[in-house]
């Protein structure tokens, strides 16, 4: 049950803000007025493969039972002032108490509700856990997506190293691409990347995300009403609504968004303080980080910027998955050898200890590749630093230090962080050109 992202549906959101109505009507839509806080809406894309055709099934690479739950969600506020958007990812395990329903009151994984109850029942239990009211309601599925991406000429994404994972059919070499739907479809389901797992995966739909909203916005998709209403007459097919939305406030959804440059959204993702819950019936899930997540819910209920918000991300130190103190250290440098024991790293006996003049070049990092993870941790604390894996090297990193050597930075095990802390939108984006 892999998911993909919510590009698609937020995409032809801002498509579906046709210009069938006056100025005058796009000015006084109905977005929950009885709100003064920004217009809260929940992206959702679900794990369906009803009316999928085995050959497409095959094609899209979606094989595997559906489990017909929201595997993607995100919920996206705009701020009053129409000046910001802040997307927040919510990872699909997460576990929550579901609003009530037509069952004993119980918890679960979050994607869960949409199965128990449909898209109603996703929306109480969204506002339920984060105490939010959600005004709008739209969701797609796995053509939906692909379709949306195809339509609009593709989606551009970027990495700086090959990306393989066989689980979702994804083959992508290094650089700079557009992909079709099909491939997107893939980028953004893997899980088996570095960093593994949810975190990395929202990640990418968020950067795929702010990308197709930054191309459509400099292609003029929402130059004028007539290009809006261009862009929806092909693409708000792919997206159902709750039946409070109408054409109105996807229109004025449109507008709002289509004026925001890259820097004036945010990207984030629920603060998570255990990546392992185990719970009967539910197996591994995730369970929120009780302040953080708090303070984010809070930031959104005020209004706020969640960027710099130090009740969402305490630290400031580089974030890291793997807690220094796992990872064994031989170094060649006495200085460096103290300041990654004073970063929490395990410093082997005898490191240090020759103080002889540091040799030309970069500080070079031989490890073991299995130990691929931990040496993301450790390139980290040592930036500039030249990772050169060794097959059979064993568990314990060698640092030989260069001439060339930054300074060893702090590093904090805040796995959330790694890949889910508030970033704004610029940041996220292949090369950008605004």
């Amino acid at each position: 049950m892999r998911s993909f992202t919510l590009s698609a549906v937020l995409v032809a959101t801002l498509a579906s803000g046709g210009s069938l109505w006056t100025a005058d009507q796009l000015a006084s839509p109905s977005l929950g007025a009885e709100h003064s806080t920004g217009t809260n809406v929940l992206l959702t894309g679900i794990d369906r493969r009803t009316g999928m055709s085995a050959e497409e099934i095959k094609r899209l690479h979606v094989g595997g039972k559906e489990c017909d739950c929201t595997d993607v969600m995100m919920l996206v506020h705009i701020a009053e002032d129409g000046r910001r958007m802040t997307a927040v990812s919510i990872p699909r395990d997460s576990y929550v108490e579901f609003a009530d329903h037509a069952h004993p009151r119980h918890s679960g994984k979050i994607n869960g509700a949409f199965a128990h109850g449909g898209g109603d029942l996703a929306v109480r239990t969204v506002e339920k856990a984060t105490g939010l009211k959600i005004d709008h309601y739209l969701e797609t599925d796995f053509t939906g997506f692909v379709n949306a991406v195809d339509g609009f000429g593709g989606a551009k994404v970027c990495t700086d190293k090959p990306l393989v994972d066989l689980g979702s059919g994804l083959k992508l070499a290094a650089g700079t691409r557009v992909l079709d739907g099909r491939r997107a479809l893939r980028y953004v389901r893997a899980r088996h990347l570095t960093p593994p797992g949810d975190l990395g995966r929202v990640r990418r739909q968020q950067r795929l995300l702010i990308d197709m909203l930054s191309r459509l916005r400099e292609q003029g998709a929402f130059a004028n009403p007539a290009a809006t209403a261009q862009t929806a007459l092909a693409l708000h097919r792919f997206v159902r609504t709750d039946e409070d939305t109408s054409l109105a406030d996807l229109a004025h959804l449109g507008s709002l968004l289509g004026g925001l440059k890259a820097d004036q959204t945010e990207f984030v993702t629920v603060p998570i303080s255990d990546f392992d819950y185990r719970v009967p019936e539910w197996g591994s899930s995730l369970l929120w980080d009780t302040e953080r997540s708090a303070a984010l819910w809070e930031a959104l209920r005020e209004d706020r910027s969640i960027i710099d918000d130090a009740g969402i991300r305490p630290s400031k130190d580089v974030p890291v998955e793997i807690p220094p103190a796992w990872i064994h250290v031989r170094v060649t440098d006495p200085e460096v050898a103290g300041a990654l024991r004073d970063n929490g790293f395990v410093i082997e006996d005898g490191s240090g200890q020759a103080e002889e003049p540091r040799p030309e070049g970069p500080t070079v990092i031989t490890y073991d590749p299995y130990w691929e993870r931990y040496a993301v941790t450790l390139t980290a604390a040592i930036p500039g630093a030249e990772l050169r894996p060794v097959a059979g090297h064993g568990p314990v990193f060698d640092v030989a230090v260069g001439s060339e050597a930054a300074s060893v930075v702090k590093v904090v095990h805040d796995r959330s962080s790694v890949e889910g802390a508030p970033v704004t939108g610029d940041r996220l984006r292949c090369a950008a050109t605004e």
